[in-house]
């Protein structure tokens, strides 16, 4: 028995999935937006607040979606997350996990220094030595990706094929972020996106798109395809690397017949790929959580 808070702005159909699997098992979910919740350091209160649980706090939470803002907001929604496991309540995926995600920085860093393949990549301010990085790489006859630090689904994503795209490098809030374009197998443009949960591979998909950018939110078509040894374990290990209960890992078999890993979502979407892999994604994270709470089933859901 317990109430599971799904922290989300916009739950559509990847919250109503969540809802309904927490139902099924005898768990009530309720919506609520990090935006709403607070601190609040006070004789005899919570310590924090939260919508729906102004008396009891959650028995889990669920992180589907993390509001944008300001950088003091930003901190504020993830500084709720910390508490929350301070407190001993579970979060999934926790505050740390989603830090280390949704900066592409550290996550680069991070998957260099566990010795996984990932694109040779850069990260500063200074725009004269990024420039000068950029027109050598181009001199070489390599091509390069500017990304900002925190983005999804491919927005604010350039690619850079000769010196004079270089005019519209560009920053986010002052810091670059510029890494090698990844030439992949065969004709056209895909990705794979494997997707573990709780340090196994559920499922993988290969998207293709008429564009660069493979990302099913643009269009990019989607296949069952069943991961290779190889890179599951690779995805498994850059899930680890991470820190994370579960993440879509985006991975490209390159042109020379290796791997090498795009990004690792935190928050990952899987409509698509369900859709392929005949699996209800939605019910096997919530097992997976409920493994980590051993928690019964008896309650209805109130979405």
């Amino acid at each position: 028995m317990g109430r599971i808070a799904i922290f989300t702005d916009d739950p559509g159909w990847h919250g109503k999935q969540l809802c309904l699997a927490f139902s099924a098992r005898g768990h009530s979910a309720s919506y609520v937006s990090l935006s709403e919740c607070r601190i609040q350091v006070e004789e005899e209160r919570l310590p924090l607040y939260i919508p729906e649980f102004e008396e009891v706090l959650p028995d889990a939470v669920f992180v589907r979606g993390v509001p944008g803002g300001s950088l003091e907001e930003v901190v504020l929604y993830l500084d709720i997350l910390h508490a929350l496991k301070i407190l001993g309540i579970p979060v999934y995926n926790d505050g740390h996990a989603i830090e280390r995600s949704v900066d592409k920085g550290m996550t680069s860093f991070l998957l260099h220094q566990a010795q996984l393949p990932t694109p040779t990549t850069w990260v500063m301010r200074d725009r004269e030595a990024i420039l000068k990085i950029a027109e050598q790489e181009l001199t070489e006859g390599r091509h390069l990706i500017s990304k900002p630090i925190f983005g999804s689904q491919g927005e604010g994503i350039r690619k850079i094929e000769k010196k004079t795209d270089l005019l519209w490098l560009s920053h986010s809030r002052g810091v670059y972020y510029l890494q090698r374009f990844v030439d992949c197998e065969g004709e056209g443009y895909s990705d794979w996106r494997v997707f573990v949960v709780g340090g196994k591979v559920i499922a993988s998909m290969r998207r293709r798109g008429m564009h660069w950018l493979n990302n099913v939110a643009r269009g990019a078509s989607c296949e069952q395809k069943q991961a290779s040894v190889v890179m599951a374990d690779i995805a498994i290990k850059a899930v680890a690397a991470l820190q994370m209960s579960y993440a879509g890992v985006d991975i490209i078999c390159t042109k020379e017949g290796g791997y090498q890993i795009i990004e690792v979502n935190s928050i990952p979407a899987w409509k698509g790929l369900e859709n392929v892999c005949k699996i209800n994604v939605a019910e096997i994270l919530v097992d997976d959580l409920l493994r980590q709470l051993g928690m019964n089933e008896n309650l209805e859901c109130v979405c």
